[in-house]
């Protein structure tokens, strides 16, 4: 069985920005990236492009895959990426984000929907 050795330390990042900002969507997303790889999200874009308008953030601790269509622009944050997923929300105008870079970036998590 192969285990990723950041994925850990991903989720030890992420609940100590939780701690410091008194946010508690990264303490979430740490819990579930902990959990066991059948236990972790897997969201289709499809579902993705359901949930969300133009211009929406999107945050998922797991992996996002390529099943369906996505006709407008979302940013995404996720652990992991589907080769097709990341073709659907570039090609449609949006941006993929690792869960690190996005916590890195993020200022404001008002209107970010979480999916997990």
């Amino acid at each position: 069985m192969k285990s990723n050795p950041l994925r850990p330390k991903l989720a030890y990042l992420l609940r100590k920005h939780s701690k410091a900002k008194g946010e508690n969507i990264w303490r979430d997303a740490s819990e579930r990236l902990l959990t066991t790889r059948n236990n972790r999200p897997e969201v289709n874009i499809g579902e993705i492009s359901r949930h969300t308008k133009d211009g929406s953030t999107v945050l998922i601790a797991g992996k996002v895959l390529g099943g369906g269509k996505l006709d407008h622009k979302v940013t995404v944050a996720a652990y992991s990426f589907s080769q097709s997923a990341k073709q659907k929300v570039v090609s449609s105008g949006g941006k993929c984000l690792s869960l690190g870079e996005f916590m890195e970036s993020s200022a404001d998590l008002k209107d970010v929907i979480f999916f997990g």
